[in-house]
């Protein structure tokens, strides 16, 4: 006669107690590898599942990333003082990567001396290298690769991503061939994570209003800052439903009493 496995009531049978100590130890062999800059499948797996929950086309084909830039889904990127682009074949991204540019590459210049070199941005599927991840998240313009430093500017950039890491904005990992770090922004948790900042640096109630003529290049970040505002009140304030933005828009801009 076949026996049963019993647990009292509110316990775990063995089997049971077995798969709940390899859950826990998957979570810290990834919270482990996360931390290091490693990488790893469930990283992957964490790349994908934001790019499924905004919803992200993947890009096969260069046309298809030009359909998204004319949509105003990706938006192109040219470099400034604080950072280069270094043989990328589609500058563009999604508007929370260029804001992510910007904003390292400033802290990055200040502490280094240099400009942060991006290598990658965007690319489709037909352009990926042999060696990518059929999991990479390129396709859908929420990546970018960083060239790797050395030095105190390596210590530096490794440091601020796994800060980031840790906030849960973004999966960094340094990747060998060749060496670069592969990094996917997070957008609504990065742009929160910004606004976050914003509002604490700036905390001084915002009462007037004034009107904004959007310029080409210009973002809701850079013009929040500039008005000492956050995008998140830009987009309150001109019912927006994303960060995108395009020339000649006029937006209603919430400006600090005098």
């Amino acid at each position: 006669m076949p026996t049963t496995r019993r647990t009292k009531p509110g316990g775990r049978s063995s089997a049971g107690l077995g798969l709940l100590l390899l859950l826990v130890a998957v979570s810290l062999t990834y919270r482990a590898s996360a931390q290091s800059l490693r990488g790893s499948r469930a990283s992957l797996d964490v790349q994908t599942a934001e790019a499924a929950d905004h919803d992200f086309s993947y890009a096969v084909e260069p046309d298809e990333v030009l359909t998204l830039v004319r949509s105003g889904f990706l938006v192109p990127m040219h470099g400034n003082r604080d950072y280069r682009l270094q043989n990328v074949s589609f500058p563009f991204a999604r508007p929370a990567v260029k804001l992510f540019v910007e904003r390292l590459a400033s802290q990055y210049r200040r502490a280094c001396g240099q400009p942060l070199v991006v290598t990658s941005l965007t690319r489709p599927q037909s352009a990926q290298p042999h060696n990518a991840s059929e999991q990479s998240v390129h396709p859908t313009g929420m990546a970018l690769d960083l060239r790797r430093p050395s030095g105190r500017c390596r210590r530096w950039l490794e440091e601020a991503l796994l800060s980031l890491e840790s906030a849960s904005v973004l999966e960094a990992t340094a990747e060998r061939s060749p060496p670069h770090y592969h990094v996917a922004v997070f957008p609504e948790k990065y742009q929160a994570y910004v606004d976050d900042l914003a509002r604490r640096e700036a905390p001084t109630p915002l009462r007037a209003s004034g009107v904004y003529i959007v310029r080409p290049g210009d973002s809701l970040w850079e013009i929040a800052r500039s008005h000492g505002t956050s995008s998140r009140t830009l987009q309150r304030a001109n019912q927006l439903s994303s960060s995108r933005i395009h020339p000649g828009q006029r937006l209603r801009v919430p400006i600090q009493p005098r």
